[in-house]
This record gives structure tokens, sequence and C-alpha cells, in this order.
């Protein structure tokens, strides 16, 4: 069983490290193609949250999201692969930050092309939430060390 369970965290770990290792290969100076996707978005998003909240989002350089989203992904898909859940906490916290940003399927109105694609990603990226969740979930409730069978007591005289 432990076998199985190691192969299902190294296939749903996989779209993570090849999501990441895609995003390294094509980093360069800018963040790259992730960076040109992410800043239009990101700027929607923060004109959004300032407008309900009053709340101003700080600037900075969309390559550094680029950079630690890499990081992220990198990293705690690896630390999962080998049931970690603080490689599950990566992912998750990776999930619920950029997820509502790149897929904003909340910006379009529903009978355009995009909010259909948009809506499709946004869903399976909160499937991906769900499992890493359960995961967490499921290895918070099992004790970490079950103690073997206890040697029988032998009575002294």
């Amino acid at each position: 069983m432990a076998l199985v369970s190691f192969i299902g965290r190294v296939l749903f770990a996989s779209v993570f490290i090849l999501s990441a290792w895609q995003e390294f290969n094509e980093f360069g100076v800018d963040g790259g193609s992730a960076a040109k996707e992410l800043r239009p978005k990101f700027n929607v998003f923060s004109k959004t949250v300032s407008s309900h909240t009053g709340l101003q989002v700080p600037e900075f350089d969309i390559k550094y999201v680029v950079a630690a989203a890499v990081a992220f992904k990198g990293v705690g898909s690896i630390l999962f692969t080998f049931g970690s859940t603080i490689g599950a906490y990566l992912l998750v916290l990776h999930q619920l930050i950029l997820t509502p940003i790149l897929y904003d399927f909340y910006n379009y109105d529903t009978e355009k092309k995009e909010f259909g694609l948009l809506f499709t990603k946004f869903s399976q990226n909160l499937t991906l939430l769900g499992a890493l969740l359960f995961f967490i979930g499921m290895k918070n409730s099992i004790p970490t060390r079950q103690l073997k069978k206890k040697a029988p007591k032998t009575k002294t005289v």
C-alpha cells in the first residue's frame, strides 16, 4: 500500500514539478512568459481589491512573484512526493494565491469564450487544492507512529 501511495504522490506532484521546470527554463531576466501573462491579470486583481476594500496593493516587480511561484511549486512538490505536509502546505499556499489571479473568469461575461476556458482551469485548480487539503487532513488524522506491541511485563520477586 505504501508503494501505491508513493506512486500516487509522484503522479500528483508531477503536475507541479513539470510546471515549475518549464517556468524556470523560461524565466530569463524578466520572468519569462509567466510574468508577461501574470502582469495584466495582477493589475486587474489589484484594482479590484482596491475598489472593493479600499486597500492599496503595493507595487513590485512581477518576476519576484514568478520566482516565488516556481520555488513553491518545485520545493513543495518534491517534499510532497516524500509525504511531507510542509510540501502540501507550500502547494496549498501557491494554489490559494495564484488561482484566483490567473484564472479570473469572474472578470468576463458568461457568454464569452474566455469565461468557459478560465472557469474550467479555475475548477481544475480547485480540484488540486481539494486533493491537497484531503492529504493534509488524512496526514493529520493518522497517528505519526503507533507503538509496536509492548513486551510483556515480567514479575520480579
